[in-house]
């Protein structure tokens, strides 16, 4: 992954399982939060996508746990984009905790939008995410 966009993020205690780290759900909650971030960055705001009915969805998503996050950890979730076809993208993304840099999750989540009717349309704004990606 070059120059992924990033947040930093920490670990609230309430997003731990009965282990004690982080449930294997939240990942896709920092995922998402971070997805966000980096179309607000690229001057997408998702909200008024949605508002112009034009709708960001996610048909898949690949999850590699590699290690665990625990309670007060500070993180980084890296985002880069790439496209995957005419009308599907893709973010490659990672989870990496700060105080040694491993690397917790590796992720690809794959999207497309849809317009008003239902069908896979990409916004010039959208397509932009992929001049120089």
């Amino acid at each position: 992954m070059q120059q992924p966009f990033s947040v930093t993020l920490k670990v609230r205690d309430y997003e731990l399982d009965m282990q004690g780290i982080v449930n294997n759900g939240v990942y896709f909650n920092y995922l998402e939060h971070a997805r966000h971030e980096f179309l607000l960055a690229k001057g997408i705001d998702f909200a008024a996508l949605t508002e112009q009915g034009i709708h960001l969805v996610v048909i898949r998503s690949e999850l590699d746990y590699k290690s665990s996050l625990k309670s007060g950890d500070e993180f980084a979730v890296q985002v880069a984009v790439e496209r995957i076809s005419k009308v599907k993208f893709g973010f490659r993304q990672r989870v990496v905790r700060l105080a040694d840099e491993k690397i917790c999750v590796e992720a690809l989540v794959i999207g497309t939008a849809l317009n008003e009717r239902g069908r896979p349309y990409l916004s010039p704004d959208i397509e932009a995410l992929f001049d120089g990606a």
